[in-house]
């Protein structure tokens, strides 16, 4: 791209992503060994495991409110230190209540950043490779899980304290992560809405693009002035209905594919197709191998092809592949189902993976922003809870084909929704989304 700082700033910002998804994956190498040396009963250890999704979910909830009073950029520098205190905490501690203090912590970082770190690129990015821009935190999310899978790889045999290494080289990118984002700048759009502080704003619009930084600085001004002369925005209200329903039904869609199903499971679902447990954990590995190769290969194509064009192919790739699995499970011959399920992580890797972070982040108008991202993360992430909650106990007593058939018609569900309500999102400047959006 033409500016190198933003591609700089993104890059840094989505090291907030890396962390997200190293922390979200690092677990699943040390939870046997932590159930071993507390004793923890299946509730203990099933509470263990989740804390930090707990954290997560309410991370995801009240992130909006740190992100519009303190500033992005303050944000994200205090979610790099929740990162920091929660890997050397879970590794270091020799308590279970204070381990599960220490994971939660971990949870409210991975949740606030799901909030602030994608609202942050997509405000200092130029309309035109937005989509790419942050589709880096999407990326750095699946990077960071195929680290995690690989690291607890390395680190298995490393004697009995080996999940403590597992759970603290997180420190590492966490020390990079919080001194690489104080060398940012604010975003230009909150330092103008929230502290107007317009000479700053616009020479950080002049670092992003001096040919628009002018017209963009009027579109703030103006979009910020209209704002101040209507009473309080309130996202709630039926002027956002739009963007309201559009950001929950997206991320209930995210998560009813089945996605953290399968990737928090992938062992065990491998495992119900009759592979050995080496060749399940290795199967897994491919799975975050292949989320990572396609999820590149999406935020290339993001800019390139509408948003809706993503999400239409991935719906029927996940429509097919789904229903593949299901009639497996249904006629028990799992010949094909490793390779399905690859097909169906590129398929989901390549349409709602990459999108939802974006998407989410360009309906809402900048006054209730925050807000917005905060409720589209946090249904996602309340989502993805039910789902690793409820997919064991589902699978176990009506199968996996009646589970992959429900995934799968979800997906039906969506193909619709996308080919009849999701709106086009593409090289619209945040400034015009309320003339698409909003009620007047």
């Amino acid at each position: 791209m033409k500016n190198s700082k933003v591609l700089i700033w993104s890059i840094v910002v989505a090291l907030g992503g890396f962390l997200f998804g190293f922390d979200t994956a690092v677990i699943s190498g040390a939870e046997k060994a932590i159930q071993i040396l507390w004793q923890l009963t299946a509730v203990e250890h099933g509470f263990t495991v989740s804390i930090a999704l707990i954290g997560t979910v309410i991370g995801a909830m009240l992130g909006g409110i740190p992100a519009d009073r303190l500033g992005r950029k303050q944000t994200l520098v205090w979610i790099a230190v929740l990162y920091l205190v929660s890997s050397l905490g879970s590794a270091l501690v020799n308590d279970w209540y204070l381990f599960l203090i220490f994971r939660f912590l971990g949870g409210l970082g991975v949740g606030a950043s799901s909030v602030a770190a994608p609202m942050y690129i997509s405000e200092i990015s130029p309309a035109k490779s937005r989509g790419k821009m942050v589709g880096l935190f999407q990326f750095n999310v699946v990077f960071g899980i195929l680290i995690a899978y690989f690291s607890n790889y390395f680190m298995q045999d490393l004697g009995d304290n080996a999940w403590r290494w597992m759970l603290g080289v997180q420190a590492i990118p966490s020390i990079i992560f919080l001194f690489t984002v104080l060398s940012v700048p604010e975003s230009p759009r909150w330092l103008i809405m929230k502290k107007g502080k317009i000479d700053e704003a616009l020479q950080i619009l002049k670092l992003i693009d001096k040919e628009t930084s002018e017209e963009t600085l009027a579109d703030i001004l103006t979009a910020t002035k209209n704002i101040q002369d209507k009473p309080k925005a309130r996202l709630f209200s039926a002027k956002y209905k739009s963007p309201v329903g559009l950001a929950i039904t997206f991320a209930v869609f995210n998560q009813v594919s089945g996605i953290n199903a399968i990737i928090y499971y992938s062992p065990r679902i491998f495992e119900m197709t009759g592979l050995g447990t080496k060749s399940a954990f290795l199967s897994s590995a491919g799975i975050g191998f292949v989320n990572f190769a396609f999820t590149l290969l999406a935020i290339n194509f993001i800019d390139r092809f509408r948003r809706r064009t993503l999400m239409l192919i991935g719906s029927v790739g996940l429509i097919i592949t789904l229903s593949m699995v299901a009639r497996a499970f249904f006629i028990q011959d799992f010949t094909g189902v490793p390779i399905f399920l690859f097909v169906y992580i590129a398929f989901f890797a390549f349409s709602q993976g990459a999108v939802i972070w974006v998407f989410i982040s360009e309906i809402f108008p900048n006054e209730v922003r925050a807000n917005g991202q905060a409720l589209g993360s946090f249904t996602h992430w309340f989502m993805a809870a039910v789902v690793a909650f409820s997919f064991p106990i589902i699978a176990e007593y009506l199968g996996g084909g009646i589970t992959f058939s429900f995934f799968a018609f979800m997906m039906v569900l969506q193909l619709i929704f996308v080919w009849r309500i999701m709106p086009e999102t593409k090289g619209t400047s945040l400034e015009h989304v309320d003339k698409t959006f909003i009620m007047h």
